[in-house]
């Protein structure tokens, strides 16, 4: 795929972001990555996103061992997940169910690489189903083999919290990067 096929992807997915957070956060992202193909975790500039920290949330991956690592979640994401990503792995947050399919979708994200947003319902938390808008965004410090994610969630925290927490993916949509 060209760059330009790729920029038309790329702004296709930044006019259906709904929240104006999460676009931010995907703005700044693709700002950037500049003239790479992904940008990296480094590349990344806190101050410029500083307002959205809370909504965020990111893993390393392993190409070796395919396995993702939580690498950050921002405070928000804590306190519906019941507890930090931070040194996690992704086997270790979820039930094998929701392993096998957040794996997937993790994994094509950062080998595609594409970038993924869903609209509607996000998780499970407490039996209480809770709407809202992710973005999933791949990162690559060599600019361009995919070794993690930088992930964004925006919902209203729902009054029942933590444990058991249930991720949905409903909705999905995909776009080159």
């Amino acid at each position: 795929m060209d760059s330009t096929s790729r920029r038309s992807d790329f702004d296709t997915f930044i006019s259906r972001v709904e929240s104006p957070a999460l676009l931010a956060i995907a703005k700044h992202w693709g700002e950037v990555r500049s003239r790479k193909r992904l940008p990296g975790w480094s590349d990344l500039a806190p101050s410029a996103i500083s307002p959205h920290l809370t909504r965020l949330w990111s893993f390393r991956y392993d190409r070796q061992s395919g396995e993702f690592t939580g690498r950050l979640a921002g405070n928000r994401i804590m306190v519906a997940t019941g507890h930090s990503f931070r040194g996690t792995t992704l086997k270790d947050l979820h039930p094998p169910h929701i392993y096998e399919k957040s794996h997937a979708e993790f994994t094509r994200i950062v080998t595609g690489p594409t970038i993924y947003r869903c609209r509607g319902p996000l998780f499970r938390a407490g039996g209480q189903v809770v709407d809202g808008e992710r973005i999933v965004m791949p990162l690559a410090e060599d600019g361009e083999h995919g070794d993690g994610l930088l992930g964004a969630s925006e919902y209203v925290v729902p009054s029942v919290t933590g444990v058991p927490f249930e991720l949905i993916s409903e909705n999905a949509e995909w776009y080159a990067v």
